[in-house]
């Protein structure tokens, strides 16, 4: 089977919908099928990669004040795509490619959208929420009625699509490399450089960009702080917020390091550090999350985000949305024994693997039927 992977937001930094993609792609190429992947570039260009996965970069422009994001036509995507003759494709952006579904109906190729982010939650950032709703259900309607599949990581994903009654939703959560990920990848000198013997290390990882909420991060260091309460925030991660998080964080505990190229320099921060924080409210999945279950780092996320379906007591704690709410989440974990509420996480993410993951994927792609969104 040739599948052809279409992505737009697939930045030249890691994150989690270039992980997602590159996973899946790896997996199907393991699979013995043939995989293309289409994303957008500085220019046009060729590139195998060590999965097998062929990478066609097309030439687009640069999405203004999006932190070096860019954007492909669907003119061009479709140029491309016309001479690939795909017998599925995968399409990773429910707002500038979503009109794909027709383009494979009418060829008669089987073609599943990704649900990597709620529509009706990115809207509702700049509208009302009725207005919000009401946009967003209507967008769904045609994007459910176009594709074949619609793919979603998450109940929580899910849920606007259940909301429209779409019939075609299947689940297919997300995997984590639990061999990059793991307890074992501590590094002590990574601990002293951040911390003495009686700090706390906690860490936000992730792209600072307004939706990320990574100023909630700060207002439940600036909260500890304030109470005394010996904490050392690092921050791996880069973006358009980041000089104001930076104004927000002078005179705190709070490192920022910018965007870490090397995973394996994260692997080893998630499992050096004693907590981890997911404040984004409006995640559908957050890979980061689970990498630092993985590491044997409980979690504090926002209640209201798809990282709840991740977490519990055992792993983590869920918070308020405030600095408030994580503060106090904050100190609810600190109660756990570190070695109990390591184990706990790590537990958990072993329940998350990729080849899972790659198997439903492909099933997707056949047409066979999966687990439906709930």
């Amino acid at each position: 089977m040739r599948i052809v992977q279409l992505a737009n937001f697939y930045g030249a930094r890691s994150g989690g919908l270039r992980t997602a993609v590159d996973r899946w792609g790896a997996g199907y190429v393991a699979a013995g099928h043939e995989v293309i992947l289409v994303v957008p570039g500085i220019r046009d260009s060729a590139q195998t990669l060590a999965s097998g996965v062929e990478r066609l970069t097309v030439h687009a422009a640069r999405l203004p004040c999006s932190g070096g994001y860019r954007v492909a036509s669907a003119r061009r995507v479709a140029d491309v795509l016309e001479h690939l003759r795909p017998d599925a494709i995968e399409v990773s952006d429910r707002l500038t490619l979503r009109g794909f579904g027709r383009w494979a109906r009418v060829r008669d190729v089987h073609a599943t959208m990704v649900s990597h982010e709620r529509l009706d939650r990115l809207l509702g950032m700049a509208l009302p929420l009725p207005a919000a709703r009401t946009l967003a259900d209507e967008a769904n309607r045609r994007t459910a009625h176009s594709f074949d599949a619609i793919v979603c990581t998450t109940d929580f994903a899910a849920a606007e699509f259940h909301r429209i009654g779409a019939r075609n939703i299947h689940r297919a959560p997300l995997g984590v490399d639990l061999e990059m990920f793991a307890p074992r990848h501590a590094d002590p000198a990574l601990q002293s450089r951040f911390t003495n013997g009686s700090t706390t290390l906690i860490t936000h990882c992730g792209r600072l960009s307004p939706e990320k909420r990574a100023d909630r991060s700060i207002a439940a260091i600036a909260r500890l702080h304030a109470a005394r309460r010996p904490v050392h925030l690092v921050v791996a991660g880069d973006g358009p917020r980041r000089p104001a998080l930076e104004r927000a964080a002078h005179g705190l505990p709070v490192t920022f390091l910018g965007h870490v190229t090397d995973r394996r320099q994260v692997a080893a921060l998630l499992a050096t550090t004693e907590i981890s924080l997911a404040p984004g409210p409006h995640e559908t999945f957050c890979l980061s999350a689970l990498e630092s279950l993985a590491s044997g780092t409980p979690v504090v996320a926002s209640q209201s985000s798809a990282v709840a379906g991740l977490v519990d007591r055992t792993c983590g704690a869920l918070a308020d949305d405030s600095g408030d709410g994580f503060a106090a989440a904050i100190d609810r974990i600190l109660t756990v024994p570190r070695p109990v509420r390591e184990r706990a996480a790590r537990m958990r993410a072993e329940q998350f693997r990729w080849p899972d993951s790659v198997d439903t994927m492909l099933a997707i792609h056949r047409g066979e039927p999966t687990q439906a969104g709930s």
